[in-house]
């Protein structure tokens, strides 16, 4: 019974804050991996933005022998946005649950008024990552994956910031 207490305390809102900051990066870590699924297929199906050289088409091809389409820096670097932006969506649902179900105590404001809030945070945080993510594929030709990879590690340290100190009671 012992062990099932303390599992009851880990999973709520009364967690120490080493355990809180391990929740948020679990809750980040479920989050990050929807983003990155739903960005690269939208970026293989709905919006070219990945090309032969790319590391994961890399992948893809030498394993199922998928090859991708030829599309213009300019242009990928339009579609990695609008790609990542779709992913924005889906993956803020799911990071918006989690976080109000296991990490942060809610309550500092109105449940529709903590939700836009926490997806202000989000769209900030994705502004500066997509940006980041634009500038160094069209900038420096820096290849989709690791641009990618950049735009994650920004949105990650931005988002929680801001979500313990404006959007939950910590």
């Amino acid at each position: 019974m012992s062990w099932q207490r303390n599992l009851n305390r880990y999973l709520s809102h009364e967690a120490t804050p080493l355990v809180q900051f391990i929740k948020y990066s679990v809750a980040g870590g479920i989050a990050t991996a929807v983003h990155i699924v739903a960005f690269f297929l939208a970026g293989f199906f709905l919006f070219p933005c990945v090309t032969a050289e790319d590391p994961l088409m890399k992948l893809l091809a030498a394993l199922f022998g998928v090859s991708a389409p030829v599309v213009e820096e300019v242009l990928r670097a339009r579609y990695a946005i609008y790609a990542n932006t779709m992913a924005f969506i889906v993956s803020n649902v799911v990071c918006y649950i989690i976080n109000r179900l296991f990490v942060f105590r809610p309550g500092r404001h109105h449940v529709i008024v903590e939700f836009l809030l926490f997806l202000a945070v989000s769209a900030i945080s994705m502004v500066v990552g997509a940006s980041l993510m634009g500038v160094l594929i069209k900038q420096f030709g820096l290849q989709t994956t690791y641009a990618f990879g950049a735009n994650i590690f920004s949105s990650l340290a931005i988002n929680y910031i801001l979500r313990k100190f404006l959007v939950f009671k910590g």
